[in-house]
């Protein structure tokens, strides 16, 4: 077996968890490989870009953004991530830095593979598309400045459902526990193919959540009558500027995110795990 390990070394603990899955992997016989721009002994080196096809599996330590990264480039190679969390809530992330142990499951196969759905993004303008993103997360569309209504409309089918509020979320069930949950949506198991619309603060009563099945294509349109700029997020990146005749359409990815399970925790487990040390925070 060959592994990559790519950290994100401005976390917290990263770099002495990269020293200690050396020696771990080492002393199971595993290939593994880091960036040729980290330092670190036990390990081979290769360009960042060149591992994806050079490893069976993809390590990274970080956060929950660290380890969408990764996963998103992951999933165009069809490769499986595990996620180590130097994060602070972690989410996505299978193992702690003390079950570090659990790695010689790696070599035995004694794990899991979870396929994440994503999403296709493309911005469309006079009929051509000008940029494509995939998200792992969410789109999410809202003006430039705090507390400036924006008025979007969503085509689904021949029907459109149209919101004002300082933004829209447009989720999937892996993104159902960051910003999309934070701004009312649900919790939605992270195995179930769906998509969901969650207004950010609407200025309505009767504007709630929606979920969609997941073959739906979303057209999507924003416009500011005070001319605010409004912008498209993806995963947390500020990617594009939306004109009032920009389109965006959002549907489900071909490719999925694949996540390495080494241990048995549930998703709903890591759920209740994850808001009680929030509390504690």
């Amino acid at each position: 077996m060959v592994v990559a390990v790519i950290p994100n070394l401005d976390k917290r603990g990263a770099a002495d968890v990269v020293g200690k899955l050396g020696v771990i992997l080492k002393k199971e016989n595993i290939k593994a490989y880091l960036p040729d721009n980290i330092c670190g002994t036990d390990f081979l080196h290769a360009p960042e870009d060149e591992l994806y096809t050079l490893a069976d599996v993809i390590i990274t330590i970080g956060g929950d953004g660290t380890i969408i990264r990764y996963a998103k480039r992951a999933a165009l190679d069809n490769k499986p991530v595990l996620g180590i969390n130097a994060g602070r809530m972690g989410y996505l992330a299978n193992i702690e830095q003390n079950e570090l142990s659990l790695i010689s499951k790696l070599k035995t196969k004694e794990y899991f593979v979870e396929r994440r759905m994503m999403l296709s993004i493309s911005v469309i303008e006079n009929g051509k598309v000008i940029n494509e993103f995939n998200a792992l997360n969410d789109a999410v569309i809202t003006s430039g400045f705090i507390s400036r209504i924006i008025d979007v409309s969503v085509g689904v089918g021949g029907d459109y459902i149209s919101y004002r509020a300082d933004g829209l979320i447009i989720s999937t069930p892996t993104g159902s526990t960051a910003y999309s949950m934070s701004a009312g949506g649900p919790i939605i198991d992270p195995l179930t193919q769906s998509i969901c619309i969650t207004p950010i603060c609407s200025h309505s009563l009767s504007a709630k959540p929606i979920l969609l099945g997941a073959n739906n294509l979303l057209r999507v349109k924003a416009f500011s009558k005070k001319r605010t700029d409004i912008y498209l997020t993806v995963d947390g990146r500020k990617v594009a500027p939306l004109k009032p005749y920009t389109e965006v359409q959002i549907k489900r990815s071909p490719k999925f995110a694949q996540m390495i399970r080494l241990n048995d925790r549930s998703f709903y487990k890591t759920l209740s795990y994850k808001f009680k040390d929030a509390r504690s925070m």
